[in-house]
């Protein structure tokens, strides 16, 4: 018997990440694209018709289609970055309802740098020093890349005492000076130019050697096969708030 494709709803459809997705989309027989919309467009009809919808709009576009998505009842990956680090705790009330697929990136090569990063500063410990260095095209609104700020939680919760947001430091400014641990901090670095897609480097620096764990995207593609990995995936599971992790089973549950 064949199976019906995947009715799917792409927000954001007019920037680069939404035109990736309507893209790989089309060439994948699973799904059919039911709507593209975008943030002034109406969300309720377009729901209606929609199995699963994958959201690359912009931060302040995302709680209002969610809240819609959850009274429609219909589940939704999101991969808007430069949200706000309170918006964690509103999604997990939307997803008391439907089943949501939040991550900074879809990379399957990225979730494994995520994962790599963990386990690298679990075994590295305080005496290496953390910086995140990232770089990507002229024209992306935010600073950091929600890739980056992402490793920076990582980083973060493995040693709790460089906490967020007060242990995290931006570039760097003025005259170093030699510091205790409890009051290092982990340096992030965002470059913008040209058309980079993305690319993250972790740097762990202790005394004699250096360790560098990187990951470079040369093509949109990457992320949006993987949104609609997460989007296969989320259709199967019960209400709750999931990343990309959960998808590649990187995490246990």
């Amino acid at each position: 018997m064949m199976i019906p494709p995947v009715r799917l709803l792409i927000a954001g459809s007019h920037g680069r990440m939404g035109k990736a997705v309507a893209t790989c989309a089309r060439e994948d027989p699973r799904f059919r694209i039911s709507a593209e919309i975008n943030s002034n467009d109406s969300f309720p009809r377009a729901l209606s018709q929609s199995d699963v919808s994958i959201d690359f709009t912009q931060p302040e576009a995302t709680l209002p289609f969610v809240k819609a998505s959850a009274h429609a009842g219909k589940p939704i990956v999101i991969g808007t970055t430069g949200h706000s680090y309170a918006v964690g705790p509103t999604l997990a009330q939307y997803a008391r309802a439907i089943p949501i697929v939040f991550s900074p990136n879809f990379s399957t090569g990225v979730n494994v740098l995520f994962w790599l990063t963990r386990k690298a500063v679990e075994i590295l410990g305080v005496d290496f020093d953390s910086e995140v260095i990232e770089m990507h095209h002229r024209h992306k609104r935010d600073i950091p890349s929600g890739t980056a700020a992402r490793l920076e939680e990582i980083l973060a919760e493995v040693h709790p005492s460089l906490c967020i947001p007060e242990k995290i430091e931006h570039s760097r400014q003025g005259v170093a000076t030699a510091t205790p641990y409890s009051k290092r901090k982990i340096g992030v670095h965002s470059l913008r130019g040209g058309d980079i897609v993305g690319e993250h480097t972790v740097i762990f620096a202790g005394g004699g050697e250096r360790l560098e764990l990187a990951h470079k995207a040369s093509s949109r593609n990457t992320f949006a096969l993987g949104s609609l990995q997460a989007a296969i995936w989320v259709l199967r599971q019960p209400a709750g708030l999931y990343s990309m992790q959960d998808v590649l089973g990187l995490l246990a549950r």
